[in-house]
């Protein structure tokens, strides 16, 4: 009796084992992604090493925040750190170039009066040129009464048309929107880990625009201070046709998604008052709490260029790598930081708050920061004067999904059934979406991050050239070992 108990004990082991097996498999969706997240977090720490003060932290809180912020010392972007060399790999072609990139001093101020002037015109028309690119993009790509879109796609052709009539005062030809958002595709794509960078695929769009240059077809002023036509390229491709477009479309998504998820809010968005307008105040409010809960920087990092005290015993030598955490700052200041309210709004000024979604004004705030509210507000109501907007995913500041939603055209009305089922749909999809596409981020991270740090493009480029961008002279240039750039990056004179 015995032999029998034990036989019957084994052999109910395995079936115990494939339900533990099985239990494990469905319920990875609630778990998998948070632990491979973390484990691409530590993956990115081990390559790249420690690098980097976050703040705020135990010891700067939210006010000397945004003092060592705006401090004038903290206005190193690029020279001296070795998570640079990361950013500018994503962002290849051309990032020594990219207004965001550059260093201090009269190469920066050029780009940036050009940046500004040619985002710089009348509201009134502003509006109108983004209500336009967003007509005809979405009644060309969302003819149906039902359709599920991904937010993010359904935005970049939007604002591919609108920032190629910025830079060349033209309409954009389809095939040259198709170029712009295969390229801001790969760039996103890629800084999200979720695809590897394609080169090729962005050097399209620089080649266009070189043949653009070629042909005098820029009709901007665009600074001396770039001197070769490439240059030029690249500047225009980064600022606009990556950056602007990239934001942008995310900056949507993310409102376009907060709307979907809160019936009411989209409601009180969309409702005209007895004088026909829309409440412009509340979606004002609405507008800051999605910048606020999703800021679209993560991390903004500064190099020291000299040493910041912020009180209290604290300070930060020159060469400080310095990480501003927009989200931990965001949270801070305000009940309930993680709840989506609008009505926050009502008494809190974006002035007063903890609020920067445009970086702050002393330390190279977004070139956007007057441009993108305006436009925005017309792309969200020429969305919402078609669509009701419903979703029932995920909502993360990195929104890697690119933000499922169901749009159901005005007048249109679904079956209350067929709407569950579609949200259930949604649901169900993005839990097992999340799980393969929290494996092939750490795959893809991980890999890139490698290849970065073997090419390591900023290092090997300030090894060889001022904080201007001007060649060093050949004896004060130090040698390089090869793509890695290992004998520069020793020989390199600014820390990193």
């Amino acid at each position: 009796m015995e032999q029998v108990g034990r036989a019957r004990t084994l052999t109910a082991m395995p079936g115990a084992a494939g339900a533990a097996a099985v239990g494990l498999a469905l319920s990875s969706p609630y778990w998998l992604p948070r632990a491979l997240v973390a484990l691409r977090v530590r993956v990115f720490a081990a390559v790249n090493g420690p690098e980097g003060v976050v703040v705020p932290n135990d010891r700067v809180g939210p006010e000397e925040f945004l003092r060592l912020y705006a401090d004038p010392a903290a206005d190193g972007r690029s020279r001296g750190a070795g998570l640079s060399d990361l950013f500018w790999y994503w962002l290849s072609p051309g990032p020594e170039v990219h207004q965001e990139h550059l260093e201090p001093g009269p190469r920066y101020a050029a780009v940036a009066r050009t940046t500004n002037a040619i985002l710089a015109g009348a509201s009134t028309e502003l509006s109108a040129r983004a209500a336009a690119c967003a007509a005809r993009v979405l009644d060309e790509l969302v003819p149906g009464d039902a359709t599920l879109v991904r937010l993010r796609d359904l935005m970049m052709p939007v604002w591919a048309e609108f920032f190629h009539e910025l830079v060349f005062h033209e309409p954009c030809p389809p095939a040259v929107r198709d170029l712009i958002t295969g390229n801001a595709r790969d760039v996103v794509d890629s800084l999200k880990n979720t695809r590897l960078r394609h080169m090729r695929r962005r050097e399209r769009l620089t080649r266009h625009l070189l043949r653009r240059l070629a042909a005098g077809e820029v009709p901007h002023d665009l600074p001396a201070e770039l001197p070769t036509d490439r240059d030029k390229a690249h500047y225009l491709q980064g600022t606009f046709f990556n950056t602007a477009v990239v934001q942008m479309s995310e900056a949507m998504a993310h409102l376009l998604l907060a709307l979907a998820e809160h019936p009411r809010v989209q409601s009180r968005c969309r409702d005209r008052g007895a004088d026909g307008g829309y409440d412009e105040r509340y979606l004002g409010h609405v507008m800051n709490e999605a910048l606020r809960r999703y800021p679209l920087f993560g991390i903004a990092h500064r190099i020291t260029s000299a040493r910041i005290e912020t009180g209290g015993g604290v300070g930060y030598p020159a060469g400080t790598v310095l990480c501003f955490d927009y989200p931990a700052y965001h949270a801070t200041g305000t009940d309930r930081p993680d709840d989506f309210d609008p009505g926050r709004w009502e008494h809190l000024s974006a002035r007063d708050a903890h609020h920067i979604p445009f970086g702050v004004a002393a330390n190279r705030p977004c070139p956007a920061w007057r441009l993108a509210p305006l436009v925005t507000r017309a792309v969200t109501h020429e969305v919402l004067d078609r669509f009701t907007l419903h979703s029932s995913v995920s909502h993360t500041r990195s929104i890697p999904h690119r933000a499922p939603c169901l749009l159901v055209r005005r007048g249109h009305q679904l079956p209350g059934h067929r709407l569950a089922a579609v949200r259930a749909f949604l649901r169900a999809r993005d839990r097992w979406e999340d799980v393969g596409r929290s494996l092939l981020q750490l795959g893809l991270g991980t890999a890139m991050v490698l290849h970065a740090r073997r090419l390591r493009p900023a290092t090997t480029y300030f090894a060889h050239h001022d904080a201007q961008g001007r060649p060093l002279h050949p004896a004060d240039a130090p040698g390089d070992t090869g793509a890695g750039g290992q004998d520069a990056a020793r020989r390199c004179p600014y820390p990193h």
